[in-house]
């Protein structure tokens, strides 16, 4: 994009420090049991360098780093009638990722729009920017993903490689306050960063990963991304010879103008099949 300058920015990012009651990380998606907060974890704010991949995209890549910043402006400007994302803009992810994936069957299964925060809200419907540093999927809940969702046909589907991949976009307005961070896969320990956590729901259990600390751990935006880019993150994938996931998180950027508007987006979670 032209006139803009590549730039790093200067932060901290809060990861797991552990839990209030020593038990393993939760979070609760509905309001929880008389008694429980909605979540257990406790976070410690870290500095961190976030690198600007703005000019240098090609670089990245889903199988080599985890994630990928690809070029694929949508006809869905709004995101506000659920109808028309889950018809017209679910059919343009599907083929952003057969074209950038090399997706044979796409299977998306939800997607999360996140705006500012309101004090009218629950916590546990709260959905502004995530600012702690997470991985969506564990291996065990891809598995469960893919049987929960494809049935009768999971088995053949699992004999393949099979991947999530979240494909995050920022709606309305450039992205200032709160962009989006994610680390090089090949700069995580896998054994020692990663912590799973259950992901309660009212009829059934989910994963995900919280994450320690490591200052070795490389983080990249795309400064000033606009609704036209998005972000392609891979949470899973069952091919243990390429990038497995992708730590990311929000962050403060001190150097964002404060008069500019808020962040909002749209992420979209995606089963991803190499295989008809």
């Amino acid at each position: 994009m032209p006139g803009l300058v590549s730039r790093e920015v200067q932060t901290t990012l809060n990861y797991l420090a552990g839990t209030t009651d020593g038990e393993k990380p939760y979070f609760y998606t509905y309001e929880p049991p008389a008694g429980k907060p909605v979540r257990n974890l406790v976070t410690e704010a870290s500095p961190a360098t976030i690198h600007d991949a703005r000019g240098r995209e090609g670089d990245f890549s889903l199988d080599t780093n985890g994630f990928a910043f690809v070029n694929s402006p949508t006809q869905e400007k709004l995101f506000e009638d659920e109808q028309a994302i889950t018809t017209g803009y679910y059919k343009e992810v599907e083929e952003l990722l057969k074209r950038e994936a090399g997706a044979k069957r796409v299977v998306i299964f939800d997607h999360t729009i996140r705006r500012p925060p309101s004090e009218d809200v629950p916590v546990y419907k709260q959905r502004g920017p995530a600012e702690f540093v997470h991985v969506d999927q564990t291996h065990k809940a891809g598995i469960a993903r893919v049987h929960r969702h494809l049935g009768a046909e999971a088995e053949h589907y699992l004999k393949g490689r099979s991947r999530i991949i979240n494909v995050w976009r920022p709606i309305g307005n450039t992205v200032a306050h709160h962009p989006l961070a994610v680390a090089d896969f090949r700069t995580i320990d896998r054994e020692k960063d990663l912590v799973a956590a259950r992901l309660i729901y009212e009829d059934r259990e989910g994963e995900t990963f919280s994450v320690k600390h490591n200052p070795n751990l490389k983080w990249y935006y795309l400064a000033d991304q606009t609704p036209d880019e998005v972000i392609l993150i891979k949470c899973w994938d069952s091919d243990t010879t390429k990038a497995l996931l992708t730590p990311h998180t929000a962050f403060k950027d001190s150097t964002s103008p404060a008069d500019a508007p808020q962040r909002q987006s749209i992420e979209v979670r995606c089963l991803v099949f190499d295989q008809e």
